[in-house]
């Protein structure tokens, strides 16, 4: 979101709504009356042809005849909310009854299963399916797969019988515990195709085992990466962790004795970073590292736990570079350490307030601290100890595994990186014990994300995720409270927003919802991506909180209600950035929340007051409305329920139109549809049907756009019905994307209007918006819009019902506005001043001060005070403009990454030989190269970034510039190094534009020019420290089972087998080495 605020200027040059004449009268070189005169005949002029052309006096005169006949309502927002809750929770509780039928049909399959370690079968691979030997044989696990392309995921080949299996890269396919648990969720198929036969709007569906495996349907197939690796593990995600434990807080310690050296220290920087992939938002933390000392991996957070959310678990991940061993090792003072902070933070009620744990990561313990336990943990014993020792040695080994058994955690052993990923895991089947012991299935929800696993299949869209656990119910397993697996489908945030009614909610209002960690679910303002040539996923996705794009909301007043599940409303000015942030529209909006039942999330919606919040209905008659609304010319908001075509499988492929014509002629009764909106689309059918013939006739009389210099005209109403007409062929159109789904800001979607008719909607009725789309401006598409809204009414409750508009060359456009600078009111026809002179420059500016005519063709689209900062800095001075700066909080920034002094460092011989037996003991130690791509594949990721240029989450600044409207003309004199510069700046009549003649007779290129280029936002240690300590209000899951009575303690862990062999292997190969 562009945060907003406004920069106050003097106007002490004028009186507002005053012209200057004065002023003027000093400018004998540019006459304020023949600027004033040309403005008149091109404002004139371009008028004529836009209201020609768009037909807006028809449809207007159209409206009005029905004016006795509507009926104009007060949208009662309270109500309005309550009804979109309500479908939200019909939706979610639908996704949510379709796991819990997979939970039941998993863990009826596991009953029925006996354990086969010599089970020997064949599935279905991921990866494997449809690949052939050199042989053209079918591979072991792949076999024929029939997949098929598929629009409702995405236009991917799927296979909508079966399901597949994927297996981390690191894991053996035919593991005995993979195949048997392989075997036995086969069962899971009939439920999938069950599921997706009941509710055909079901997405992806999956379990995703203990064991590692993933099984997927419908079945697809995956394609490892570059490095031939799927990095995915199912356990690592959110919905997975989420719903196989109940949330915690966690102290990690980490020794950096001297000890620890090496490899040593390498294996436990990625241990610690792998127990931070299984924290999750409702989780919190901190990093301790100990010697003699404690230190605090950030020293600003000395004493306390923040929340793990991914922008603070990458800070984190930030500084465990900065580890370095030496000393020597005093676990006791780190350990009291920990429990302190546990203690301390739990009684402040911030945390999690629920379960508690301390990873300990070290090389060996010479004691078992029983006194220290002793007094911080027993007898109740709430902190959990998960010591993992990392390194071959196992002389400690016993010390570290009775820590474990005596407070209920799990003890392993890490000797390679390889072994980092699996023994991490390990510790969440023991905090699940509880919930598995209670059999409590809790449904959760995640935080909406991108999820690029399956990007083909997924696509860029983000989705929030219902997972549900699977359990053991076999009698002999019950009080080891076995976690089998975690059953999940994802619901894409687009599918939500079709709920909401858009056509109630005005041409500025939208419905957003929240998380109760009060990170945004969807919201028009969120925004996933980065553009640069390429869509991007943002890292930090699902961590955009509501107060950074409901900025002007300061106390939290609304945030922390919606977090806390109130119901409520809300009032405040807000200022609205659209088109790429770079306009600004200021308006009240009245908000309206209330929570979502059976879920973590609230919703809201805002209103815009005036227009925003009245509706007009008006009625037709059916078989008039039906006639008008099916011709070629119109067209339904493609992202806008009228009907609901995904609840049966037989109307899938139904446009709306065609379901909307079999509903209402009674041919298809089980069809949901939206009554009042369809009656209302059809009376916008029926009222703007003259436009089709008024159009045709424009376009067929030759007389007429002879030079073709306009080539669309359209027509947008409040139901998101539209009209199109083509006054060229298609092919010859300037902009071939207006009106299509690659114009994404210029349709109805499923949060907003189009951006023409949102801006012609803020515009004085009767008068026009000019502009030159951004998208083609860059792109070089040389056209310019025009559009204009409609009124119901003439006061300002009056609903907006339409917009109408058109697109014209811009090459046109611009010749019009040289014809009109050519006229003067001299009876002799001599014009003492014409914009050919070379003693003056003209332009042509919007009210955003964007160029859209210049005698340099290259400058348009370009911002006014790029090329003329000193006319521009007058104008701000003057206060025809004002500056407002916009904070943009999901900003991305470019960052150099690395530096040369790693470069140079492997110059030296002594450092580059010291590299390589790094990485050849690294090699050799992880026997494994799954370990040497994909463990420590961000390692070396980073090594191949180092000099170029990437992309970071970043906060920026930057200006935006709006007219002031009650300024109609000005002249100003600007001082350029002892010369005086005179300008005049006159309105366009019936506009959003101005016409600006400078004087050219003076050099003010040493003026700076006024860009609108962003700023990072930089700050300092401290701002930094206070941001990372700062939590604001949260809603605690309900959820929360941290211990069970019938819990067994004792199974807690064991030593990892060590390798001798290995180990000789090694030394030997050091050996040599070093003494070449």
């Amino acid at each position: 979101m562009w945060r907003v605020c406004c920069v106050g200027l003097p106007l002490w040059m004028f009186t507002l709504g005053v012209t200057v004449g004065d002023v003027a009268a000093s400018q004998p070189g540019i006459p304020l009356s023949v600027v004033k005169l040309w403005a008149s005949a091109f404002g004139g002029e371009i008028k004529s042809i836009a209201a020609k052309y768009s037909g807006s006096q028809l449809v207007q005169k159209k409206y009005k005849e029905y004016e006795k006949k509507v009926r104009t309502e007060e949208v009662d927002g309270a109500k309005l909310v309550k009804n979109v809750a309500e479908s939200l929770e019909e939706m979610f509780r639908k996704k949510a009854e379709a796991i819990r039928r997979l939970v039941e049909a998993a863990e009826e399959a596991h009953l029925q299963h006996e354990e086969n370690p010599d089970l020997q079968y064949e599935y279905f691979n991921a990866v494997l399916i449809n690949e052939v030997d050199e042989g053209g044989n079918s591979v072991e696990l792949g076999g024929e797969f029939l997949l098929e392309p598929n629009d409702h995921f995405n236009n991917l080949s799927v296979n909508l019988s079966l399901s597949v299996v994927q297996v981390p890269t690191n894991m053996y396919n035919k593991d005995p515990d993979i195949v048997n648990g392989v075997h036995w969720s086969e069962a899971l198929n009939k439920v999938f195709v069950d599921n997706f036969e009941k509710d055909p709007s079901l997405i992806w569906q999956y379990f995703g085992s203990a064991k590692g495996f993933f099984r997927q349907y419908p079945g697809v197939k995956w394609h490892p990466d570059e490095h031939g690796v799927i990095a995915f593990d199912c356990r690592n995600r959110k919905w997975y962790i989420q719903a196989a434990t109940s949330p915690k807080d966690v102290v990690i310690l980490v020794d950096v004795s001297g000890s620890m050296k090496g490899l040593r220290l390498t294996i436990a920087r990625q241990t610690v970073s792998s127990i931070l992939d299984t924290l999750g938002d409702d989780d919190f933390f901190n990093i301790i590292a100990y010697n003699q000392e404690i230190h605090y991996v950030e020293p600003c957070l000395n004493g306390t736990l923040v929340q793990a959310d991914r922008t603070n678990k990458d800070h984190f991940r930030e500084h465990l570079d900065k580890l370095f061993a030496k000393g020597i090792g005093l676990l006791g003072n780190a350990l009291t350490e920990a429990f302190t902070i546990l203690s301390d933070f739990n009684q402040t009620g911030r945390g999690s307030v629920c379960s508690q744990a301390i990873m300990l990561v070290t090389d060996g313990a010479t004691q078992m601290y029983d006194d220290v336990f002793a007094k911080f943990n027993w007898p109740d014993r709430k902190v959990r100890i998960f010591p993992y020792l990392i390194g071959r040695e196992s002389a400690f080994a016993d010390n570290l595994k009775w820590m474990a058994c005596a407070n209920k955690g799990y003890f392993t052993q890490i000797s390679t990186l390889a072994d980092v990923q699996e023994n991490v895991m390990r510790y969440l089947h023991v905090m699940s014990r509880p919930k598995v012991i209670d059999h409590e299935h809790d449904t959760v929800w995640t935080e909406a994300y991108v999820d690029s696993t399956l990007r083909e299949s997924r696509g860029l869209n983000p989705v929030t995720t219902v997972a549900m656990p699977v359990f053991s119910t076999k009698n002999e397993t019950k009080n080891q409270g076995i976690l089998l697996g975690v059953v999940g489908t994802d619901i894409p945030v687009q599918e939500l927003m079709k709920v909401v009614p858009k056509h109630k909610l005005g041409i500025h209002g939208y419905a957003f919802a929240i998380t109760n960690n009060g990170y945004i679910l969807m919201h028009p303002e969120l925004r996933p991506l980065y553009q640069d040539g390429q869509k991007r996923r943002k890292p930090n996705y699902g961590s955009v909180d509501l107060s950074e794009v409901e900025w002007e909301d300061t106390d939290d007043v609304l945030r922390n209600a919606m977090v806390n599940r109130k119901t409520g409303t809300f009032s405040m000015e807000v200022k609205t950035t659209v088109d790429k942030g770079k306009r600004v529209l200021r308006m009240h909006n009245d908000y309206y929340y209330t929570d979502i039942r059976g879920t973590p999330f609230s919703v809201g919606v805002a209103l815009s007051r005036g227009h925003g919040k009245y509706f007009f209905k008006g009625n037709v008659s059916v078989e008039a409305g039906l006639r008008d609304l099916d011709q070629p010319d119109v067209a339904l908001a493609d992202e806008w329920t009228y009907c609901n075509t995904d609840e049966h499988h037989e109307h899938r492929y139904l446009s709306q139109i065609q379901a909307i014509k079999l509903y209402m002629t009674g041919r298809k009764t089980h069809l949901k549809c939206d009554r009042e909106l369809i009656q209302q689309v059809l009376f916008d059918a029926v009222v703007t049907a003259p436009l089709e013939a008024y159009w045709t006739g424009l376009a067929l009389n030759k007389s007429e756009n002879s030079d073709k210099g306009v080539e669309i005209a359209f027509l947008g109403t409040r139901t998101g019905l539209s009209r199109t007409n083509l006054f060229v062929v298609q092919e010859q159109l300037s902009n071939q994307d207006l009106l299509t789904a690659e114009d994404k800001e210029g349709v109805f979607n499923s949060d907003h209007f189009p951006l023409w008719y949102r801006r012609a909607a803020e515009q004085v009725p009767g008068t026009y918006v000019y502009a030159i789309p951004f998208t083609s401006a860059s792109q070089n598409k040389s056209v310019v819009l025009a559009s204009t809204a409609i009124q119901l009414l003439d006061d300002r409750k009056s609903p907006i019902v339409a917009a109408v508009g058109i697109q014209m060359k811009l090459e046109f456009f611009q010749r019009k506005f040289w014809t009109a600078s050519r006229q003067c009111a001299a009876l002799d026809g001599k014009c003492s001043i014409s914009c050919d002179n070379e003693d003056i420059k003209c332009y042509l500016i919007d009210n955003n001060g964007f160029i859209l005519v210049s005698e340099d063709y290259s400058q348009t689209g370009l911002f006014f005070g790029e090329v003329e900062g000193a006319v521009m800095n007058k104008l701000l001075l003057m206060g025809s403009f004002k500056k407002i700066t916009l904070y943009d909080y999901q900003a991305m920034c470019k960052e150099y990454a690395g530096s040369s002094d790693s470069v140079g460092a492997l110059l030296d011989p002594f450092s580059a030989l010291k590299w390589l037996l790094t990485e050849l003991v690294i090699f050799l130690l992880e026997f494994n190269l799954y370990s040497w791509w994909n463990v420590d594949l961000g390692v070396r990721a980073q090594r191949s970034q180092r000099g170029k240029v990437m992309m970071v989450p970043c906060d920026t600044a930057y200006p935006a510039f709006v007219s002031e409207r009650t300024i109609k003309e000005t002249a100003g004199n600007i001082d350029c190094d002892g010369c005086t510069r005179t300008f005049v700046i006159q309105q366009i009549p019936s506009s959003n534009l101005f016409m600006v003649v400078v004087d050219n007779k003076c050099d003010c290129s040493s003026t700076s020019p006024i860009t609108m280029e962003p700023i990072e936002i930089m700050y300092n240690e401290s701002l930094k420290c206070d941001r990372l300590k700062f939590q604001k209000e949260r809603k605690k899951p309900e959820s929360c089972h941290p211990f069970h009575p019938q819990e067994n303690p004792m199974e807690c862990g064991a030593a990892a087998n060590l390798y001798p062999r290995h180990t000789a292997v090694l030394l030997t190969l050091l050996t040599i080495l070093t003494t070449r």
